[in-house]
């Protein structure tokens, strides 16, 4: 059994077992103890989904507002005639051939790889190291595409991925603690309202069964379903 901090044991006595209204939920997770550095929150959302149905699995990627406070580290594997034009858009490597040799070589030092449909058959070998971390490229959350420019600089400035997991929950950052209240429920609402619009349609009954906010070091908040 997991061990928690005294202070994490503190800030779970003040916590609240009903759902709360969205800004009451972000003043609770803003009220728990501090810490030295600024946390990042979390959203999960336990849907109504049957992760096993094809049809019914929820993935993408969404631009929040206001951003998520944080830069992403972001490869773009592309023709080498684009690659320079691609670091410049913000990616830390770029490139076809050596760049795949390198990945395919252990090294996965960043957070978000970017494919063009030209290069995507030679990147496809490496499924079995990037897919396990989450970070292979796919046209359905936007990292396959032929504007590679446009989403290195999406992605580098805090686009956040999602895809639901074997339980049906959707997890994502959606900004830090010390983001303004409305800053930060706006990017709340954003992301609650994107999941609302990909409802596969066989879904039957309750899409939406319980959503909770953490911070990095915090309890979770329920919120209510809005």
């Amino acid at each position: 059994m997991q061990k928690r901090s005294k202070r994490y044991n503190n800030d779970a006595k003040k916590a609240v077992q009903e759902p709360q209204s969205l800004p009451q939920a972000v003043k609770k997770l803003k009220s728990f103890a501090s810490t030295k550095f600024d946390q990042s929150v979390d959203i999960v959302m336990h849907l109504g989904i049957d992760p096993k149905m094809a049809d019914q699995g929820i993935r993408g990627a969404i631009s929040l507002p206001n951003g998520i406070g944080k830069a992403r580290r972001v490869i773009a594997f592309c023709e080498d005639s684009e690659s320079e034009a691609a670091k410049k858009a913000g990616a830390i490597e770029a490139g076809a051939d050596e760049l795949i040799k390198k990945v395919s070589d252990g090294w996965t030092d960043f957070d978000v790889a970017i494919a063009s449909p030209k290069i995507m058959g030679k990147a496809g070998k490496l499924g079995k190291v990037l897919g396990p971390q989450g970070k292979m490229p796919s046209p359905k959350n936007g990292t396959v595409t032929a504007d590679i420019i446009t989403a290195i600089k999406e992605f580098a400035a805090g686009k956040v991925e999602f895809r639901n997991d074997a339980g049906g929950n959707v997890h994502a950052v959606v900004g830090k603690l010390s983001f303004d209240d409305a800053k930060l429920s706006e990017n709340i609402q954003s992301f609650i309202d994107h999941i609302k619009r990909m409802r596969p349609s066989s879904v039957k009954g309750v899409y939406i069964k319980k959503i909770s906010l953490s911070a990095t070091m915090s309890p979770g908040v329920l919120l209510e379903n809005i």
